[in-house]
């Protein structure tokens, strides 16, 4: 088959997936944004990148800027089709910025097959979840019914769509779900294993940490509120008092990736050091930016403890890595996370809110959980049996695209 893949940030979440549908004969291709510098295991090939879109209409906004982008995307498939002859059998994206919006239309007999990730929900989810954030307002809710316009109209116009958890599919709405297969990306378990012989040297003349040392990791993308942050360094106090000898070792850019900045600091680094920094020993603080993949690796194989907190929202690749690895996990009491742990069989769940519930649970852990070894064991069992890349979840990734493929 002819398979297309578009994605402004290709390969994303198919960087496994496209390269094994051409090793199965399948002629596969990518079109992606002009910027994006990410290097590809398949032929891609570049659509313009779209100009910052001006319009008075916040409510508007949102849609005027995906469908912008939809029709940039459109432009460069046309270009396939009139200029190459290229007709795909099978287009896979993610319509989360508009991509697939009109690629019907340049390709109407082609299976359009996207990635749901999530479909943003005005209650119950990440809207309205922390008081912290703003109060709960109407105007919010709405903005979020805007931003949601864009993907409705995307699960309409697919044929199939995946997602890589039951929650996240279960976040569209139920008539919809029937179009989509939950199916992990998937985690390679050789690469993301055990290591006793694991070791991390901070950078800055910081110490060497090794596997059995006194190690709190956090990881996020951003460290932000999405993902705990703040309630991540105001448990901190607490579990540094202690545990003196305990090195926090912290992964994630400063810049939001979901939400915004503080309002009184330029980031929510700044803004919690500025409460809480004057409680911290300083000296066993380490915050790392983002990193390479190697030594992010190297961290969660070494960490004693592992924490993992988020809103009710899109599941961490990282949470399920640490997983892989063997990491003691310290997750919060939230649905995406339940999903994967259970508390006390393969990992500990605390409330997202309840300061003195984490504190409690992180010093509990890097002193030493006599349970430590079996939640250790149970949370790596948790990937092999269900979340394993080559076992598992790509063969039934590939198997998911050329039964639709079959069905034209």
């Amino acid at each position: 088959m002819k398979i297309l893949f578009v994605h402004q940030n290709f390969p994303a979440q198919f960087p496994h997936l496209a390269p094994a549908l051409v090793a199965r004969g399948h002629h596969v291709l990518a079109l992606t944004d002009e910027k994006n510098k990410r290097p590809s295991p398949v032929q891609t090939l570049r659509y313009k990148a779209p100009d910052p879109v001006k319009t008075e209409s916040a409510l508007g906004r949102s849609y005027t800027e995906h469908a912008e982008r939809g029709f940039l995307v459109a432009r460069g498939a046309r270009a396939l089709r009139d200029k190459h002859g290229f007709v795909p059998d099978i287009i896979i994206g993610h319509p989360g910025w508009g991509e697939t919006l009109f690629l019907k239309e340049i390709w109407p007999e082609a299976t359009l097959l996207i990635y749901a990730e999530l479909m943003y929900r005005t209650r119950g989810q990440d809207v309205g979840f922390d008081p912290e954030m703003g109060p709960d307002r109407d105007e919010t809710r709405f903005m979020t019914v805007s931003r949601s316009a864009h993907l409705i109209q995307a699960m309409v116009q697919a044929d199939g769509a995946i997602a890589p958890t039951r929650y996240q599919a279960d976040s569209f709405p139920p008539e919809l779900r029937g179009k989509i297969t939950v199916i992990h990306d998937g985690i390679d378990t050789e690469t993301v294993a055990p290591d006793p012989q694991a070791m991390l040297a901070l950078p800055g003349g910081g110490p060497v940490l090794r596997a059995g040392d006194e190690v709190l990791s956090f990881v996020s993308r951003s460290l932000e509120p999405y993902r705990g942050f703040h309630a991540f360094m105001r448990a901190l106090p607490a579990v540094m008092a202690a545990r003196p000898q305990a090195q926090v070792v912290m992964v994630g850019a400063e810049d939001p990736s979901y939400g915004g900045k503080p309002r009184d600091a330029a980031s929510w680094k700044a803004r919690l050091l500025a409460e809480v920094g004057g409680q911290l020993d300083q000296g066993r603080l380490h915050f790392l930016g983002r990193v390479p993949y190697a030594d992010y690796l190297s961290l969660i194989k070494l960490t004693r403890v592992h924490c993992y907190l988020t809103y009710p929202f899109v599941l961490s690749w990282s949470l399920m890595e640490a997983m892989a690895a063997g990491a003691y996990v310290v997750g919060s009491d939230t649905e995406p996370v339940r999903e994967v742990i259970a508390d006390g069989r393969n990992g500990r769940l605390v409330p997202f809110f309840d300061s003195a519930a984490l504190a409690g649970a992180l010093a509990t852990g890097l002193a030493g959980d006599p349970d430590g070894p079996a939640l250790r064991q149970a949370a790596r069992q948790t990937i092999l049996d269900g979340y394993d890349l080559v076992r598992d979840c790509l063969p039934r990734q590939i198997a998911w695209v050329e039964s639709r493929g079959a069905m034209r």
